[in-house]
């Protein structure tokens, strides 16, 4: 490889480390709420504030804010990437009837991971937990809690 190629690597990986202002103004959005929303949720936000942003722009700066660990992507079963501005490890609690997604308020099961690691073959390298059940709001609607016994009966979570 050419050295002409390996400047234009080494200038490419340094302007997605850089923090732009669309990469700023992105993650203060995202850390300014709780709600852990999708990209799409998130540009809303974003067009406030940068009224000339695209969609592709926010999913590409989600990307890079994700690898270099200053938020976190989550990717729970059966829905939509969700983004998290807070990067430390930590589990979520969905509710299967709106969606709505809360941080559990549980510290993370460090040791689950080595006492797995010495009864398998995998090489463990962390884990993903999610609780599942009704919010508040969706637990009070009758109509809510009897779609969300027959869903889990019917999946087998339940």
């Amino acid at each position: 490889m050419n050295d002409r190629a390996n400047n234009i690597r080494e200038l490419d990986r340094a302007d997605k480390l850089r923090m732009t202002q669309q990469r700023r103004v992105i993650l203060e959005e995202l850390r300014k709420t709780h709600n852990h929303p999708t990209a799409d949720a998130l540009y809303e936000q974003v067009r406030k504030r940068l009224p000339r942003i695209s969609l592709g722009t926010v999913y590409r700066n989600l990307e890079i804010l994700t690898a270099l660990g200053e938020i976190q992507t989550l990717e729970l079963s059966g829905s939509q990437k969700r983004y998290d501005g807070i990067p430390q490890k930590h589990y979520h609690i969905r509710c299967i009837h709106c969606e709505r997604l809360d941080d559990a308020p549980i510290a993370p099961l460090n040791t689950l991971e080595d006492e797995l690691y010495g009864a398998t073959v995998y090489t463990i390298m962390g884990h993903r937990l999610e609780f599942i059940g009704l919010c508040p709001e969706c637990s009070r609607n009758e109509q809510a809690r009897q779609m969300a016994e027959k869903t889990l009966s019917a999946t087998g979570k339940g």
